[in-house]
């Protein structure tokens, strides 16, 4: 079966799509930005990047980073955060289920082929 991603284009360069989610929910899930990026085999750097794109589209943080290394640092998404992991997986559910007669149709073509 074929899958469906969706990107959303805010404008030129202001995308929000399965990659910085995912990364959003790495980050969620281990508590900080280098151990979500590590998990996506990206450096700290590009997953910092990933996040200044989002906060920049969005006006204002969506993670809370504190500083502090193993022992006192980490990472959360904040309520922003959270609402865009939440919102985005709910599109792309719904998109889905919009889509599934036509994404099996078009799988069936292919294993025709």
């Amino acid at each position: 079966m074929a899958d469906l991603s969706i990107r959303i284009d805010f404008g030129p360069d202001l995308r929000v799509g399965p990659g910085k989610i995912a990364l959003l929910e790495q980050i969620a899930s281990l508590g900080s930005i280098s151990a979500g990026g590590r998990a996506m085999e990206m450096s700290y750097r590009r997953a910092w990047e990933l996040i200044e794109e989002l906060n920049t589209i969005f006006g204002k943080p969506v993670v809370d980073s504190r500083s502090g290394g193993k022992k006192g640092g980490g990472a959360t998404l904040t309520p922003l955060g959270l609402a865009l992991v939440s919102r985005y997986r709910a599109m792309e559910r719904a998109a889905t289920a919009a889509t599934e007669p036509h994404l099996k149709a078009l799988a069936e073509e292919i294993a025709k082929a």
